[in-house]
Order: structure tokens, then sequence, then C-alpha cells
């Protein structure tokens, strides 16, 4: 296949093809997930390292830690913190560990990296920017944490922005 000179720069026949073809986007790509309160949330996909699917067993828990911390977990060699997001948001209810595998998202600012364990992904999705409304009737635990809100007319729910730098940076993982 290599040895294909059209391999690495196309025949020209695939503008032909639309299966082969990419859709063009409107707005920024975002992974949509709930956490165990079954609310949805997105994050930018631009501020995601990775996203795994894990066994509880892997994430190492921490005597004496706090209770939004899940544990460690070592992600290609670098160990970083696992958090239950619904609780570092203030959700009352805790993420569900006792299951076969825990989805975990790795957030990156610079060199800092954590682990978000929620309770389900949902997928990717382009979501447009322009139309993000200020979050709305959320609790004062959360709202720091919120870039907006899109409004989901077709299930009246709201799909809330995670500002994944706010978490990152955020003074509440001394407490």
């Amino acid at each position: 296949m290599v040895s294909k000179p059209d391999f690495l720069s196309g025949s020209g026949q695939d503008q032909f093809r639309p299966e082969l073809q990419l859709e063009s986007p409107e707005g920024e790509l975002h992974l949509r997930f709930h956490i165990p309160s079954h609310q949805e949330f997105a994050l930018q996909a631009t501020g995601i390292r990775e996203v795994i699917e894990l066994s509880p067993d892997r994430i190492t828990p921490i005597p004496n830690a706090s209770p939004l911390l899940l544990g460690t977990l070592n992600l290609r060699g670098r160990l970083i913190w696992v958090a239950d997001l619904g609780q570092f948001l203030g959700d009352a209810t805790p993420l569900n560990t006792d299951r076969s595998e825990i989805p975990v998202i790795a957030i990156q600012d610079q060199d800092i990296i954590v682990g978000l364990g929620v309770d389900q992904i949902c997928g990717m999705g382009w979501l447009d920017a322009q139309s993000l409304m200020p979050p709305n009737n959320i609790p004062d635990t959360m709202a720091p944490f919120l870039r907006g809100e899109w409004l989901d007319t077709n299930n009246n729910k709201y799909l809330r922005l995670i500002d994944q730098t706010a978490i990152l940076r955020s003074a509440r993982w001394a407490g």
C-alpha cells in the first residue's frame, strides 16, 4: 500500500465519493457525558488528553485523601489523580465504583493532568459556541466550573459546558 504513489497524496478521485468526504461541522467538537445524577455535560475536545474506560482496581485509593478523589492512576507512565466529577461539582450522588469499568476523562492544561470519573460517555458532537447561554438555575458549588449551557429543546434538558481550566486550577483540590 505504501508503494502506491497516490497513497499519501490521494488519487483525486475521492472528491467524487461522498462517503469519504468529511462533513462540514458547525461549531466546536465536544465530548458529551453524564455524571451519576444523570445531568449531561460537555468538555471541549481540545482540552482532553485521553478518554479511557478502566477497571476500578486500576485506580489506587489514597487513604485520608479528599472524598472527591477516587485515587491515582498510572496513565502511560505518569501518575495522575482521578476525581469523581459529580462530587467535585457538588452533586450529592457519588460515582458507582462497584462495576466492571469506570469511564475516565483525562483533561490537561499545560503540564497538569487530572482524570475525571464520570458515569457514562455519550460521544462526540459539534456544538455551536455562539448559542451558548449563561448557566441558569445551578448550585453555587457548580457555578465556577461552567462556561455556559445549551438547552436541548427536544428533551427540555440542559447540556452544560465545563471549564476544564477552572477545574484543574481549583483550590477545591486542597480541601
